[in-house]
């Protein structure tokens, strides 16, 4: 897979909420992991049992006028709105920031503010962060992981991937 991305937590106020979004986030493979205005610190996070502070860079900023991203990184934040994408719908950028709202509270208006894209899990309702992270990674891995497309029948036979790229001879080109 192309590209990077990296996830985040704004307002984040529960240990464990905070250790299952990073612990998600290594799992997938992210580059790396941040928090905006976290009232937990990931240490107190015992449910990161991955222990994903060592596998990948964590950046911590008190507030969205202090976040910082890579040049070139679009932030999507995650989150019910009206105008929000359902996330069936959305082509994920190659570099991504993912941010997800803290318990029982919405993402922040200075984070909303400075997201690229606002996209949402079509459900009745809202579920835990650490589900929506780990839904929302899923769907970025099957988008732009390069697996197949599905059969079409259900329990189809799966389509091969095609087989590798062979080089062939490197061209000479010849001044005259």
């Amino acid at each position: 897979m192309r590209g990077y991305f990296g996830v985040g937590v704004d307002g984040i106020s529960k240990p464990m909420n905070l250790g299952n979004v990073s612990r998600i986030a290594n799992a997938f493979d992210a580059s790396f992991f941040f928090s905006v205005n976290a009232q937990v610190k990931l240490s107190d996070a015992e449910s990161d049992t991955s222990r994903a502070q060592k596998a990948m860079p964590y950046y911590q900023f008190a507030d969205a006028e202090e976040f910082r991203l890579p040049a070139g990184c679009k932030l999507v934040a995650v989150e019910i709105t009206e105008d929000a994408v359902e996330l069936p719908r959305f082509h994920h950028p190659q570099r991504a920031a993912y941010v997800f709202g803290a318990e029982r509270l919405s993402l922040s208006p200075g984070m909303l503010a400075r997201a690229n894209y606002v996209v949402k899990i079509p459900m009745k309702f809202s579920i835990n962060v650490g589900m929506a992270a780990a839904i929302v990674l899923y769907d970025r891995l099957i988008s732009l992981g390069g697996y197949p497309p599905r059969p079409i029948t259900e329990g189809g036979a799966q389509a091969d991937l095609p087989p590798p790229h062979k080089w062939g001879a490197p061209l000479v080109r010849v001044n005259r």
